[in-house]
């Protein structure tokens, strides 16, 4: 069974929600909210590629998608209800404005216009700072063909614009999905 628009995913592991973590040998619960989206699951295994489709992604490829996916939600009576993504049984569609990247054979490859930085750790200035973190500055991680065209380089410090951080956790490293147009600046 093939999608004519759509890649056809499951969960990674099964789980719509990472919202467990283990110590020990007793697992914690450390979110109960379905609408924690930091909690969703975004790791999606492939299982069929739309129709004609002759793109490097395969069946068994990982795809990073957006946090609604495999999401539930409550109608307006209280009842539990799957997101538009849902397909049947555990399988979900995922079109193509709603992954940022796949995995192929152990490595990471950006989608479309999207790339991953990582944040700096806050430097010593005299000015305050807010956080913990550099403000606007991070490493490149992952970069997509067109920053590579541009001569943007994976670990070149970079700047990017205001409120383009979409925070993700790829690998047990946290990470900002951006778009190519919201570097500003390699250092």
């Amino acid at each position: 069974m093939k999608s004519p628009f759509y890649f056809i995913v499951k969960a990674l592991d099964g789980k719509r929600y990472n919202n467990t973590k283990t110590i020990g040998t007793v697992n914690f619960i450390t979110s109960s909210s379905e609408e924690d989206h930091k909690a969703s699951n975004r790791n999606a295994v492939v299982c069929e590629t739309p129709l004609n489709y002759n793109g490097p992604i395969q069946v068994g490829d990982i795809l990073l998608v957006h946090h609604n996916v495999f999401k539930f939600y409550n109608d307006m009576k209280g009842r539990q209800k799957s997101g538009k993504s849902y397909f049947k049984d555990d399988l979900f569609f995922v079109d193509n404005d709603q992954f940022y990247m796949f995995k192929h054979k152990d490595k990471w490859f950006c989608h479309d216009r999207y790339c991953f930085v990582k944040p700096l750790k806050k430097q010593n200035s005299f000015i305050f700072k807010r956080g913990s973190e550099e403000p606007l500055m991070g490493n490149m991680v992952y970069v997509n063909k067109y920053l590579t065209t541009q001569g943007v380089k994976r670990g070149d410090t970079i700047t990017f614009k205001p409120d383009s951080e979409y925070e993700f956790e790829v690998d047990g490293v946290k990470l900002y999905r951006m778009y190519d147009h919201q570097i500003t600046l390699t250092l």
